[in-house]
């Protein structure tokens, strides 16, 4: 399901139960709004996730994705991420990209299986619960178009 600015309370309930960092429900309005903006939302009966981007030009950034505690390890996540990365195929995007924590195994594995690979890194982009600093590795994926277009390119430029 879509999301738009009347889920604000309900995304931020869930990204309190998600994360170290909760989202308020000002803050997460105040994304909803903004150009390029859009979301998705897991219901199990009730909201149980959602996957909150923003798209510029021909990128689209996954801002944050989250499943509750007792809804995980059921495919939920990889259900939401894959409707994203769906709408950037048929929207035609080169590349999503997103930030995650090092220490956040279950998402690095969840994007690495979706074909995500890392490009980057962030020193001390997130706070743990006892407030020591943790660092984000920045990853990306690139659409089987990008690819196509990037090798023709290189190619045509000899540069294969």
């Amino acid at each position: 399901m879509s999301t738009g600015i009347t889920h604000a309370a309900v995304l931020a309930a869930i990204h309190r139960r998600c994360f170290e960092e909760a989202w308020s429900e000002a803050a997460l309005a105040a994304l909803l709004v903004q150009p390029g903006s859009s979301g998705r939302i897991a219901v199990c009966g009730d909201p149980v996730g959602f996957a909150l981007c923003r798209r510029v030009v021909d990128e689209m950034e996954i801002l944050t994705l989250g499943v509750m505690p007792d809804a995980r390890r059921q495919g939920i996540a990889t259900r939401l991420l894959q409707s994203v990365l769906e709408g950037a195929r048929e929207a035609n995007l080169r590349r999503v990209f997103l930030e995650v924590a090092v220490t956040n195994g279950a998402a690095l594995r969840l994007y690495e299986r979706a074909g995500f690979r890392p490009v980057g890194q962030r020193p001390r982009y997130y706070r743990a619960r006892d407030g020591s600093p943790v660092d984000a590795v920045i990853l990306a994926w690139q659409s089987v178009a990008a690819c196509v277009d990037s090798s023709a390119s290189r190619t045509r430029t000899g540069n294969a």
